[in-house]
């Protein structure tokens, strides 16, 4: 089994997102270490980009500090490359938009990062319908697709019949940011995307507390919290030591 497979052998998983280079880089691969080592399953680790459309304001704030501090992709490998070395095992999905991918070299680009330690790669700015080079050099490595509640029927069916590693599953339509309240249709969502795959299903965009993850983590096989993270450990005087207690605060509902 590899690790992701290994990843959902408890579920429901707890996914955290978070950008490399924010809000400096040292204090990046700390965090990710720390979220790693105090709950986390699986971690989204985010390429910055100058142009994040599927991002809310606070990811957007986020990832433009760490472009302003000279965050590239090959530093960003090098940060996953070192997370390895210190001991961190759980899966490392890097999550980013294609123009600076296309800019490093397609085949550099995946070669490298399987190199670093990648486990897989989401890119919202990437339809099925135009990844089939990039799903031809990653080969075992999935490409996860998202997916969303206006997805129509043929093409969520499509997608989710092809999809590997899990499907990421976005609760509400518009950008990523925490919400109020869970979306009431997200059961029957979830029951449709099941209908065509026995990939692991996971939420993401909206979920910022504990007690909504838990909801969540009721209905579906994984969590994806990004903005409340970036949002909570990135606004802290203290970001190593916020993100241990986001995540055990996170760990510790879902596991309830």
């Amino acid at each position: 089994m590899n690790r992701i497979e290994i990843a959902f052998q408890n579920k429901p998983i707890f996914m955290p997102y978070f950008p490399l280079g924010y809000p400096d880089l040292e204090t990046s691969i700390d965090v990710i270490e720390v979220l790693a080592n105090n709950g986390a399953d699986l971690i989204e680790v985010g390429l910055s980009f100058s142009d994040p459309l599927a991002d809310g304001p606070v990811i957007q704030k986020a990832t433009q500090v760490a472009l302003e501090h000279g965050i590239t992709i090959r530093k960003s490998l090098t940060a996953i490359a070192e997370l390895r070395k210190r001991g961190v095992t759980i899966p490392l999905i890097l999550m980013g938009y294609f123009n600076p991918m296309l800019a490093y070299g397609l085949e550099k680009f995946v070669k490298d990062a399987r190199e670093a330690g990648v486990d897989g790669f989401i890119i919202p700015d990437l339809p099925l319908e135009e990844a089939a080079e990039f799903q031809a050099l990653v080969g075992d490595m999935p490409l996860i697709q998202m997916l969303a509640p206006t997805s129509p029927n043929e093409r969520m069916e499509t997608i989710a019949r092809n999809a590997r590693g899990f499907i990421y599953l976005v609760s509400v339509t518009g950008v990523t940011g925490a919400r109020t309240s869970i979306s009431e249709g997200l059961a029957d969502l979830i029951a449709r995307v099941r209908e065509h795959t026995s990939v692991p299903v996971c939420v993401g965009f909206g979920i910022g507390t504990p007690e909504q993850a838990k909801e969540v983590g009721e209905m579906a096989d994984g969590v994806i919290v990004g903005t409340a993270c970036v949002r909570t450990i990135g606004g802290s005087e203290n970001p190593v030591e916020t993100a241990k207690e986001f995540a055990k605060s996170f760990k510790d509902e879902m596991a309830n």
